[in-house]
């Protein structure tokens, strides 16, 4: 299995291995890679944690065909399951021809312990493929012809594209959260560059990280490649093979919103596209569900906070609820109406955004005034120690590597915009939004200084005699390839243990 043999130079290589959780982490885990044409006998070999050969796993092959390029792209997923909880497994990934390549995983708790997450968004790659000039004259690297060229990134990336992969790795989580705007293929196929080479950069570039933990993203507009499916998210769909959603079985909709548990905590992935009054995907595709991602997530949110297993709900997303962008997308009333009440009633405790390419976090809020805008409410000032029970605070990670950071362009008073209509004027390829300003009494914390950042989440249990839990936040910025880190904002959130209910102590 998995041999290289002499006349087998042709074949494509393991290219982007990644991980992700299957419906239930601590038992299942999907291994993933691409390759650029058909392959035989993509498998993956388990090491069994008492050591010995393990087990070998025939790995599924989807594709897809870019609506541009009219190239095609083999993604192959092998899914584990049977796995123990909180065990570390080693395992190779490859197909006849290849060499294999190496990675480990380790399956998530099921019972309440303590445990560390990460979260960003707006990555974006660092890989130069895009020629931008060709000087000519004296160089400093004359090339035969008189002349060299300038390349820059496709994908709206920095070096802190690269940068921030090693800077999750130095905080070593379980697992990290993307919110959304993955890599940008969507922007590269709008300036006539590569969709295809824009998703493998990213993946090769995360690969040191994303083979051993997976990365759960959700989708953002970026991820909205036109002509790629009726929703522009084929490559999205192919590339993840998600925790499965029933009323996500719609191939149109697959893997587009799903959720999972770990320990005591319920993660929820949202499409934000769906309710989002603001076009700015690929194409607009508002409305697609007909409502049933709502229902969807009401059914989930409802059966969460009635399970005595679960202590907390952490939603992550695209577009944010709350935002003090001076001049950028700002909040979107549309979420705020599909989602807000939602989140009100039954008491989700974070919800992790993107979109907006800054750091923000809200105090915490519950419930709307009766304005245009459906300003939230604060049910407190506390910064430092928050509980969750009362209201559920908003983070924006946007500052994930993207080039476009928007941390210098923030109201200096608390106010926000809120994107209300669209008009029938066009800025580029969208609509222009109508915008309304609000007070922004919800406004907590603003790194208005550093351009890149994610955050880490550190679970604590707690325990039945307290009857609290609680989840230590950082959010850290970042330098250079070896990703030393810096603390910008600390706080802590807590609530009430579940399992305390029957206690008398909620």
């Amino acid at each position: 299995m998995l041999q290289r043999t002499p006349g087998s130079l042709g074949v494509p290589g393991v290219t982007g291995l990644h991980l992700q959780f299957g419906a239930d982490p601590a038992t299942e885990m999907t291994v993933s890679w691409i390759s650029p044409r058909s392959v035989r006998r993509p498998q993956v070999r388990l090491g069994s944690p008492d050591g010995g050969d393990g087990q070998v796993i025939d790995a599924e092959t989807r594709t897809y065909r870019d609506g541009l390029s009219g190239q095609e792209v083999y993604v192959h997923h092998a899914r584990l399951s049977r796995l123990r909880p909180e065990t570390t497994y080693l395992y190779s990934a490859g197909h006849d021809g290849a060499a294999p390549e190496s990675g480990s995983f380790t399956t998530a708790p099921r019972r309440r312990t303590a445990f560390t997450f990460t979260s960003f968004g707006d990555q974006g790659t660092p890989n130069l493929r895009r020629v931008v000039k060709w000087p000519t004259g004296d160089t400093p690297y004359p090339s035969p012809a008189g002349r060299f060229p300038l390349y820059t990134s496709t994908q709206a990336g920095t070096p802190a594209s690269a940068d921030i992969v090693a800077a999750v790795e130095r905080v070593d989580p379980l697992f990290n959260l993307v919110n959304g705007d993955l890599c940008y293929a969507g922007a590269a196929g709008v300036i006539g560059e590569d969709r295809v080479a824009t998703w493998a950069d990213w993946f090769i570039s995360n690969s040191r990280s994303t083979r051993l933990r997976p990365w759960m993203p959700c989708v953002g507009n970026g991820e909205n490649e036109k002509g790629n499916g009726p929703l522009g998210v084929s490559g999205y769909q192919t590339y993840f093979t998600l925790p499965e959603s029933t009323a996500a079985a719609d191939p149109e909709t697959q893997g587009l919103w799903y959720a999972f548990t770990v320990g005591a905590v319920r993660f929820i992935s949202l499409a934000n596209d769906d309710v989002a009054i603001q076009d700015s995907g690929d194409t607009y595709v508002n409305g697609y569900s007909a409502g049933e991602q709502r229902r969807w997530l009401e059914r989930e949110l409802k059966a969460a906070r009635g399970n005595d297993g679960i202590d907390w709900i952490v939603v992550f997303m695209h577009h944010p609820m709350i935002s003090s962008s001076r001049s950028g997308s700002g909040s979107d009333l549309g979420i705020r109406k599909a989602w807000g009440p939602l989140f009100d009633m039954y008491e989700v405790d974070l919800v992790l955004c993107g979109h907006e390419h800054y750091y923000e976090r809200s105090l915490p809020v519950r419930g709307a005034l009766p304005n245009e805008a459906l300003t939230p409410i604060p049910v407190s000032t506390s910064t430092d120690v928050i509980d969750t029970s009362k209201g559920t605070v908003h983070m924006i990670i946007g500052g994930g590597g993207n080039f476009a950071t928007n941390q210098d362009d923030l109201f200096d008073e608390p106010k926000g915009r809120v994107v209300v209509d669209l008009s029938s004027d066009m800025q580029g390829r969208h609509r222009k939004g109508i915008f309304v300003t609000e007070d922004a009494p919800w406004r907590a914390v603003q790194d208005r200084v550093h351009t890149h950042g994610f955050a880490a989440f550190d679970v604590d249990p707690g325990d039945r005699r307290t009857g609290r839990t609680r989840i230590h936040v950082t959010y850290y910025t970042f330098d250079g390839p070896y990703a030393d880190l810096t603390p910008v904002d600390t706080f802590t959130l807590e609530r009430p243990r579940t399992d305390a209910r029957h206690q008398g102590r909620r």
